[in-house]
């Protein structure tokens, strides 16, 4: 009697086990039956809806499944970021991650309505985008060491515009700021369009952006790129070395675009989505996409992009607390 309870015991436990992960197998093994949702912090038109849409066109034809890309602007991201944090945790709602969000909002606001790291699974990190960093033509630096040299000559009477108090240009301007010890006001605008249009008349001084908006400007003659931000030189631009190689090894600064799902999503459906992401990163049609605008195709792990973000995270947690950035 003993061996058959025993026995008993055995296959009541053996049928729990099988019954509590039944749901994540039917999960894993059907999805996705339905559209997914893709949601960009941001308005519609610029790098991020970019990357989305790329991205999105190449993931449906692995996924079998139409991928909804959905601009969700407010808050420097944080509307975006807030709903997703609080979707099913199903695999059909996900978020384009991005440096803003994900490694500079969370030191430069007293409040946040989510947690980045506990309310979101990191899937894959999808582009970089390089920064870099531009004079008026009046300007009297032909590379970054004489721009270093003017502003320390005359300390605090250069002007760099942004797209904001907090945007990634203020925040790279800032971060070289710290690193070479000059001294140059910020002049916030309220978006890219009009920090240019008074860098390009001269009004301001420097700037830092992605290569979209400058080159047209760099082309013209207006404007004079300095230095590149990221670790290695633009194909577009091979001539002008890197912030690193003209004097302070280690820096390096670009926007950056990843995506994330809601915490808890199920192990499974997140691998089938980074394998997707990561096999649209390579494909023929995204790179050709993103080299048009100098952007590098990642298409990484959950776990490489997940030690991405938190290297990012300590990077510009320093440069905000330093510079004692607050966002509006």
């Amino acid at each position: 009697k003993a061996g058959a309870v025993e026995m008993r015991i055995r296959i009541l436990l053996l049928f729990l086990f099988t019954v509590s992960f039944c749901p994540f197998s039917v999960t894993a093994q059907t999805y996705p039956n339905k559209p997914i949702r893709l949601v960009v912090p941001f308005a519609p038109g610029g790098s991020s809806s970019i990357v989305a849409r790329s991205i999105a066109a190449e993931m449906e034809k692995g996924l079998g499944q139409p991928i909804v890309v959905d601009n969700k602007s407010g808050g420097g991201g944080n509307v975006a970021m807030q709903e997703v944090a609080h979707a099913d945790p199903d695999g059909y709602t996900l978020i384009i991650g991005h440096i803003g969000s994900l490694a500079m909002n969370p030191f430069m606001y007293d409040k946040l309505p989510y947690d980045v790291d506990r309310d979101f699974a990191p899937i894959s990190l999808l582009a970089i985008v390089p920064a870099i960093y531009v004079v008026h033509e009046s300007v009297p630096a032909k590379d970054l060491r004489e721009f270093v040299a003017l502003a320390k000559k005359q300390p605090g009477k250069l002007f760099y515009g942004s797209a904001g108090n907090g945007s990634a240009g203020h925040l790279a301007m800032e971060y070289l700021k710290q690193a070479t010890g000059i001294d140059i006001q910020h002049v916030p605008y309220k978006g890219t369009g009009p920090n240019i249009i008074d860098l390009v008349a001269g009004r301001t001084q420097a700037a830092s952006a992605g290569t979209p908006p400058l080159m047209p400007h760099v082309k013209s003659g207006k404007l004079r790129i300095v230095a590149v931000g990221t670790a290695k030189r633009l194909h577009s631009i091979p001539d002008v070395p890197t912030v690193a190689e003209q004097g302070y090894p280690g820096f390096e600064t670009s926007q950056w675009y990843g995506l994330n799902a809601p915490a808890k999503t199920p192990e499974a459906v997140i691998q089938r989505l980074a394998m997707e992401a990561a096999k649209a990163a390579r494909s023929p049609k995204v790179l050709e996409r993103f080299a048009a605008d100098d952007a590098e195709a990642v298409g990484s792990t959950p776990a490489e992009y997940a030690a991405f973000i938190k290297k990012e995270q300590g990077r510009w947690s320093v440069v905000v607390r330093t510079a004692k950035i607050r966002a509006d």
